[in-house]
């Protein structure tokens, strides 16, 4: 007798091969048969006729890293049908190594929510164990972050680092990627990745390389700041080329004035390919962008030392003028501070969900100048519109890109309900599903290959991504003349709809549109977890 039955739905495997007509067996945590009719007795039986069942969606760009531990009932991804999150991206895995001052940024985002919780923690080993004590409803795996490791060994220094501190860097990433994080991960663009040469860069992704674990880069710039996309894309491959790493180039996008250059882009990766060099990428499928002041708009070189030392340099006039200036400076690459909006800020929550422009009125001073005084207040989280439709289809739709969300585990009520952050959070999935079932953009089969074995293949995880007999049962069932997401800028905390049915490990997470509250979510260390 099997555990459970899925009978009478469309299988699609996440092969990107035609989907068919069969039903599924599953045992334990295990996917035991799939065939037509199956005849065996089961304790359950789950019905899904007109209606696709698929691997569960593998999110491979969150930043989840903490969301668990605050509330370990997030339930944001599970209810988008994705039942493995892979965390620690942009360089910055704020839950560990949280040595000297790397623990800055998990304080930082710590104070977006109404939380007690603390860690007791300072090893990424000790972290991993804290978080599968914790438990999940949705599988997890991490990355070490390097901005958080040259925090840890260097604070916000803008040089680069001498030989025993490169030795320790290289150490505590070994170390990490030892204990059972699956990458490496940088964010080039924001303090102090922006301060690192590429060297720096190299010499660590080598640890990644001789473990064969994969590397993922938010690269140094996406439009025309620093510079510039393609020498920022090809600084990505190029860690690749010298290593033999496997390079995952996250959230691929256009910004600015390259608005219309994403098949330049896509061009690049697959020459690296033809190269030799393994590497790919990932995209959320909306045309506006989230992260911190201090990694998007905030002039890099005020960030010198830390927070503390850029407050000090706003009391300063002739330093503040700068500021202001090089936050205006920002503007230009998203068309202007109308495409710019507070998305959590925690000393002034009527702020959030506002434009700019409407703020610089209420503050009754230019936007330049709002953004420096809402800095002195917080380091806010933003969301930011620069990037065009056609360029996020385009991208969308390559062979090599997988959708991703860039954003965390949360949920409409309770502490992670703070704020209105990106939606994407809570409709990345369905809303590419939608958005294939609108426009044909690719067929639904590959639709799901790019949220299931591709990104499965860039972990190399031999047990998931996809519909076979022996593979872990982490299964989404959907209605895909339904599926869509609802949440908006305005209104974040809204769950998608036309998710059926979400198997975690064989565990059912969500059971005819509802959340059960089961937690067979598992920290993954290894390919076979």
């Amino acid at each position: 007798m099997f555990d459970v039955v899925i009978r009478g739905g469309t299988l699609i495997d996440g092969t990107g091969t035609t989907g068919f007509s069969a039903d599924l067996a599953i045992q334990g945590d295990t996917i035991v048969a799939i065939g037509n009719s199956i005849e065996a007795e089961a304790h359950e039986s789950v019905d899904a006729t007109d209606k696709v069942v698929a691997p569960g969606f593998i999110d491979l760009h969150s930043h989840a890293d903490m969301s668990f531990f605050i509330d370990p009932d997030a339930d944001s991804k599970i209810t988008q049908g994705v039942t493995f999150e892979y965390v620690g991206n942009c360089g910055i895995s704020f839950c560990a190594p949280l040595i000297g001052e790397a623990a800055s940024d998990l304080n930082t985002r710590k104070a977006w929510y109404d939380t007690d919780w603390a860690p007791n923690w300072k090893s990424f080993s000790d972290f991993l164990d804290a978080l599968e004590k914790t438990g999940s409803n949705i599988n997890v795996a991490t990355q070490v972050g390097h901005g958080t490791v040259r925090k840890a060994v260097m604070g916000m220094d803008t040089r680069a680092p001498d030989s025993g501190e490169l030795k320790q860097m290289q150490a505590l990433v070994a170390e990490s990627l030892d204990a059972g994080a699956l990458g490496f991960s940088t964010g080039l663009s924001m303090a102090p990745g922006y301060y690192s040469l590429a060297i720096e860069v190299f010499e660590l992704v080598q640890m990644a390389a001789e473990r064969n674990k994969l590397y993922s880069s938010h690269i140094r710039d996406s439009s025309t700041e620093g510079p510039g996309l393609f020498v920022a894309t090809m600084e990505a491959l190029e860690a690749g080329r010298r290593t033999g790493a496997k390079v995952q180039v996250s959230h691929l996008k256009a910004n600015g004035p390259l608005r219309g250059r994403s098949s330049d882009l896509i061009e690049m990766i697959d020459k690296a390919q033809s190269d030799g060099i393994d590497a790919a990428a990932d995209v959320y499928p909306y045309v506006s962008a989230s992260g911190p002041m201090s990694g998007n708009v905030f002039p890099r070189w005020a960030l010198e030392g830390g927070r503390d030392q850029a407050l000090e340099r706003l009391q300063d006039a002739d330093l503040r003028a700068q500021i202001v200036n090089g936050l205006e400076e920002a503007f230009e690459k998203f068309s202007g501070p109308s495409k710019i909006a507070i998305a959590n800020y925690a000393p002034d929550a009527s702020l959030e969900g506002k434009q700019l422009p409407e703020i610089a009125n209420q503050m009754n001073c230019t936007a330049s100048e709002a953004l420096a005084r809402i800095y002195e207040g917080f380091d806010a989280q933003l969301v930011i519109t620069g990037m065009a439709q056609q360029d996020v289809d385009l991208i969308s739709a390559a062979p090599s890109v997988a959708i991703a969300s860039d954003g965390s585990s949360l949920r409409s009520t309770g502490p992670l309900s703070a704020g209105k952050p990106h939606p994407r959070s809570y409709g990345t999935f369905p809303r590419f599903l939608k958005r294939v079932r609108e426009t044909n953009l690719v067929s639904l089969e590959e639709a799901i290959r790019k949220m299931t074995t591709l990104p499965a293949e860039r972990l190399q995880l031999s047990r998931r991504g996809r519909l076979a007999p022996g593979y872990f049962a982490d299964i989404t069932i959907f209605d895909p003349s339904e599926i869509e997401d609802i949440a908006t800028f305005q209104e974040p905390h809204k769950y998608s709809k036309g998710i059926e049915d979400v198997f975690v490990n064989g565990s059912v997470v969500v059971r005819n549109r509802k959340v059960t509250g089961n937690r067979p979510g598992r920290v993954i260390r290894s390919y076979t977890d």
